[in-house]
């Protein structure tokens, strides 16, 4: 329902806004650059859920191995004293965890391509245990927060970027994006277990929290070790080592447990090529919206705005230069990045607005375009709380992210 309002805003305030700019500034450009927009990114949707398809056919084969060969199952069993507690309603044991952990180990190693089909899979498996199957269930909307708050280990295309655009140390927000995405994604979890009366105040949550604290930490005194070449080779490596150890892996349990792995794969993949169908409606209705909602001139004046009142409460505007793409982030993934790219070229990769932008582009993740392909994927209507808490979650690493880069650069 929430998502039924914002999307009715995107268009309305855009009209408003570029009837005002024609009729009052005589600007005859903002509506045929609207009109051009609706046309490029319908397009652009269609070319996304296009390219996901052999994406998501390939990885919904090599989990359909997985489940087969039992991996999925162990994973399962291995996580259900954190999983069950917090996802409470997911029977003990159920395959789904195992593909939630895949989703979430493959964002945290900035694997998209990955993670996006193992996210798929997951919701499917979770909609299975759907009793309303047009309203979004709690372990749906935990999972999607979970994604939505970007936790990433790895931001290597931040920092490839940055060494394009000629940064003195490509590498230098590393740590600072490490921190923000870790606290967008802790807000995230204590925001919706609040929503859904959750307890995290036990013994297991505590210790897996504080385990994942003492993991960043680890990974950023190894990397600070490092120099910015030896970082970017290091953490490619490793992340793609992983990813193909995982492929070879669920293969090798496959011909352990003796099924026919190239079948099982096939079986997987057909569901990969329906899944990429059933998700272009959602796409084009959000990337449209959005895109609309940019070409009219409202994200500028939002930005402006924003300046406005910072300034008038005798607040440092420094961060406002960059806030185009922290606001940007939730909306378009490829938008923010924009965002950033142009932040970096106009101030400088090496300025506080051009650190601060790369920090914003990596602490979160597309909130919109998440919820959209995920549900519907398996088309929930009713979204209840997820919208409140992915865009508290975004809220919570703007600020940090704001914080960190003050007292970093």
């Amino acid at each position: 329902m929430v998502l039924n309002y914002i999307w009715i805003a995107f268009f309305i305030i855009a009209f408003v806004i570029a009837l005002v700019k024609l009729t009052v500034m005589g600007d005859t450009t903002v509506f045929p650059a609207m009109m051009n927009s609706v046309f490029e990114s319908s397009k652009t949707a269609f070319e996304i859920s296009l390219g996901l398809t052999g994406v998501l056919a390939f990885w919904l084969g090599v989990m359909k191995i997985g489940e087969k060969g039992g991996i999925v199952n162990a994973m399962a069993r291995l996580l259900s004293p954190v999983f069950s507690r917090l996802f409470p309603d997911i029977p003990k044991g159920h395959p789904v965890t195992g593909s939630i952990f895949m989703n979430i180990a493959a964002n945290m190693l900035g694997l998209d391509n990955a993670a996006t089909p193992l996210g798929l899979k997951a919701m499917e498996q979770l909609q299975e245990l759907n009793p309303k199957k047009d309203t979004a269930t709690n372990p749906m909307i935990m999972f999607l927060v979970l994604n939505t708050s970007g936790l990433t280990l790895i931001p290597i295309s931040i920092m490839v970027y940055r060494a394009q655009l000629h940064a003195a140390q490509p590498t230098d927000v590393f740590i600072p994006i490490l921190l923000a995405t870790f606290f967008s994604t802790l807000a995230g979890i204590i925001i919706t277990s609040i929503y859904q009366k959750i307890n995290l105040l036990n013994r297991v949550m505590l210790s897996t929290l504080g385990g994942m604290l003492a993991v960043v930490a680890l990974i950023i005194y190894g990397f600070g070790q490092l120099d910015k070449d030896t970082m970017n080779v290091v953490s490619t490596s490793v992340a793609n080592i992983l990813l193909m150890t995982i492929i070879t892996a669920f293969i090798l349990a496959g011909v352990r447990k003796k099924i026919n792995v190239y079948e099982a794969f096939i079986e997987g993949a057909k569901d990969g090529f329906t899944t990429a169908v059933r998700i272009i409606p959602y796409l084009v209705a959000i990337l449209v919206g959005i895109a609309v909602f940019r070409a009219s001139g409202a994200m500028e004046m939002l930005v402006d705005g924003v300046a406005w009142v910072v300034n008038a409460c005798g607040g440092n505007t420094d961060f406002v230069g960059a806030l185009p793409t922290a606001l940007m982030k939730p909306l378009s993934g490829s938008g923010s990045r924009g965002m950033m790219i142009d932040a970096m070229t106009t101030y400088g990769a090496d300025s506080f607005v051009g650190r601060l932008s790369c920090i914003f582009q990596g602490s979160t993740d597309t909130t919109f375009y998440i919820l959209a392909v995920y549900f519907g994927s398996v088309s929930i209507k009713y979204t209840r709380h997820a919208v409140a808490c992915g865009l508290l979650a975004d809220l919570a690493g703007t600020v940090a992210a704001i914080a960190i880069a003050y007292m970093f650069f």
